[in-house]
């Protein structure tokens, strides 16, 4: 004999919560995300366009996939139609893999993780699960899953700019003193960005001038002579451009290396360092991150 099963029986449909046991994982994390104050979300709030999945819905669906094990969009999407546990956080509500992934890097959502850090100490500290005197810290290297030939080098990117910097006064004395540009800038200060518009725009409208002038002489050696004049601004402006595109390079690599010494192009929150398994025995550098996580009760409480 067995249990009553009919798939065509009408039925109603049930709050999922009853399903839930008491102490069920999907409690805690909806205590968590709603004891998170209203302001923390203000910025996810848009008047424009269609509406939006509330971000505490998103927040507690990806919350239910990492405390499972599950990282990826497209499983976290799954997720939400498969499981009790995340059906009932999101209401049934089901947001695909693109919103999910949106969601999780939206430039306010480094604010949002550290409201949340909070609010689950100050929870952990309000039901007395741990101890507020005592914290235990330890860290391990984890190697990254990055390119290990796409590293930048804090070291190589100061002599880069250093020689760009020398490089580029030296051209552009050369320039103020052959007269081909009027001196724009102090001689003896290194040259900003703005000066290097400056530069190029006036460059730039040597070389149109020279330019019309050659297209509008009819004199066979004049335009000879015309084109060996445009010649010089023609070449600097070509250096100049480059100059720009590679101060402004080094401008992005100097933020993203910060205080580190290096960092992966593939993975930029990656740094080279030597890890603990060395099978060659050759000290080689590999893109990691230094872990440093600070526990109480076997609850991560700082990292």
């Amino acid at each position: 004999m067995y249990k009553d099963y009919n798939m065509n029986q009408v039925t109603l449909s049930l709050d999922l919560e009853i399903y839930l046991e008491k102490d069920d994982l999907a409690f805690a994390i909806n205590d968590l995300v709603e004891s998170i104050p209203e302001k923390a979300f203000a910025a996810f709030e848009h008047q424009m366009g269609a509406t939006s999945y509330h971000p505490k819905m998103m927040l507690k669906l990806i919350l239910c996939g990492y405390t499972q094990s599950v990282f990826s969009g497209r499983r976290i999407e799954a997720l939400a139609k498969d499981s009790i546990r995340a059906r009932w956080l999101t209401q049934s509500q089901q947001p695909n893999f693109r919103t999910i992934n949106r969601f999780r890097v939206h430039p306010h959502m480094q604010v949002l993780l550290e409201e949340c850090f909070i609010q689950f100490r100050n929870l952990l500290v309000s039901q007395k699960l741990i101890e507020t005197d005592v914290i235990f810290i330890d860290g391990t290297k984890i190697e990254a899953n990055a390119n290990k030939y796409t590293f930048v080098w804090k070291k190589s990117l100061q002599n880069y700019e250093a020689k760009l910097t020398e490089k580029s006064k030296e051209i552009y004395h050369q320039l103020v003193k052959e007269k081909i540009i009027p001196s724009i800038c102090d001689e003896d200060k290194d040259l900003s960005e703005e000066d290097f518009s400056k530069i190029i725009t006036t460059l730039e409208t040597s070389v149109e001038n020279f330019t019309q002038e050659i297209d509008a002489s009819h004199c066979t050696e004049e335009r000879k002579l015309l084109r060996s004049q445009r010649k010089a601004p023609k070449k600097a402006l070509k250096q100049f451009l480059d100059f720009k595109e590679r101060q402004s390079r080094y401008v992005r690599q100097k933020a993203i290396l910060g205080e580190r010494n290096s960092y992966s192009k593939t993975d930029p929150d990656a740094t080279f360092m030597r890890m603990k398994e060395d099978h060659m025995r050759n000290g080689q550098l590999k893109a990691g991150y230094n872990i440093q996580i600070a526990t109480n009760q076997q609850y991560v409480l700082a990292y």
